[in-house]
């Protein structure tokens, strides 16, 4: 048997680019390829929340080609990266093990799915919506119109540029038939008809939308596809309206249960730490609707009350904003707050990587193994709970 040809860590970071595009992370963020040339081969991708010292060690042990991370090792500015430093160190030792490093961090909180569809689906939530949603990418409507011999190698051309494409569907098109007439200029040399005669052509009318940022290869393509010395082509911008992708989830339960039961199957559902999983409100509370938000997460409890949700699951969840939102309402009021550390909300998202970015490299030709990591890199170690007094 002829063994695989080995993917390149180019190709791979393609495929990731179009799992977590970097466009979509915030301005303030690091995201991309940290370390690793493009032309070196890759067999074996480690997956992790934390570029941690450990699981450094963990990726050189298994020998591991690349390391993905959802966060970053180099999110601040460095004058230096001597290995005389705790993050230099871990470049050193990649570098020499020839283990690539690539970060996916905001880029993977906002897409569709992402880090917060993993969290709500491990909880068992159903019709998911962002919490704080994106902006859809802006996308125009080409319409062009071809004789019926060229249709088909058309919209190939228009979809090869990346034309049609509508959520998991591709090459998508609507075509009608009409007559189209011109008359051929002296200096014309036309596909169909003769300089200075009136010409009636049997047309296809085809439109189909285009990303706004792959307009002009569109045109190109078109131009190149078309038989016609001048198409005809419109190009109308579409309105903007809210994408798939953003910030948090909001689903429901399969169905009504105490705020204590839920808290229950958070703490199950989530890999254990030190801290475990605080809670804000009334046990007996009944809760359907739930917002969630892996990693840090108390910036966003406007989108939360706006949504209606009855509990909150995030991370890092702040004394002064906490208290805030449920001094605002009765303690047996929504929303209520459940707080999880932040490495635990971010965990599930990578069971998700692995599987698409595995039948995605299996679909290419290009087969690797993906591994995700077994080192729990929550900084807290241990928990000491108060022996009483004023605990409520």
């Amino acid at each position: 048997m002829t063994e695989s040809r080995a993917a390149s860590l180019a190709e791979v970071v393609a495929v990731l680019e179009r799992m977590y595009d970097p466009s979509w992370a915030r301005d303030w963020d690091a995201v991309g390829l940290v370390t690793g040339d493009p032309a070196q081969p890759v067999r074996k991708v480690l997956l992790a929340v934390d570029p941690s010292p450990s699981v450094v060690e963990e990726a050189l042990a298994w020998k591991a080609d690349l390391l993905l991370t959802h966060h970053p090792l180099l999110l601040k500015g460095v004058h230096s990266v001597a290995a005389s430093t705790s993050k230099g160190r871990r470049l050193h030792a990649l570098i020499k093990g020839d283990c690539a490093l690539y970060t996916a961090h905001t880029n993977a909180d906002v897409a569709a799915p992402g880090v917060s569809d993993a969290l709500a689906r491990v909880l068992g939530l159903t019709d998911l919506v962002p919490l704080s949603a994106d902006p859809a990418d802006p996308v125009d409507k080409l319409v062009t119109f071809v004789p019926e011999s060229h249709v088909e190698k058309v919209i190939d051309a228009l979809s090869g540029a990346g034309a049609g494409e509508l959520g998991e569907y591709e090459r998508c098109a609507w075509t009608t038939v009409g007559t189209g007439t011109f008359i051929p200029g002296a200096q014309a040399t036309p596909v169909v008809g003769s300089p200075g005669e009136r010409e009636a052509v049997e047309e296809r009318r085809i439109e189909m939308i285009v990303p706004r940022l792959r307009r002009h290869e569109a045109l190109a393509a078109l131009r190149t596809a078309h038989p016609y010395e001048e198409p005809a082509v419109d190009l109308y911008e579409l309105a903007a309206w809210s994408g798939p992708r953003g910030i948090g989830r909001v689903g429901t339960l399969p169905g009504p249960t105490s705020l204590r039961e839920f808290a229950m199957l958070v703490a199950e559902a989530l890999p254990g730490t030190a801290q475990g999983v605080r809670i804000a409100g009334e046990p007996t509370a009944e809760v359907h609707r739930v917002a969630v938000c892996g990693g840090s997460g108390d910036s966003l409890f406007d989108a939360v009350r706006a949504a209606g949700a009855d509990v909150y699951v995030t991370a890092d969840l702040r004394h002064h904003p906490a208290s805030e939102v449920r001094d605002a309402v009765a303690e047996t009021a929504p929303p209520f707050l459940v707080d999880v550390p932040h490495w635990a909300s971010e965990w599930p998202w990578l069971a998700g990587v692995s599987n698409r970015l595995e039948g995605a490299m299996d679909d290419a030709g290009t087969p690797i193994e993906v591994l995700v990591s077994s080192k729990c890199t929550d900084p807290w170690t241990f928990r000491v709970p108060s022996p009483g007094g004023m605990v409520r």
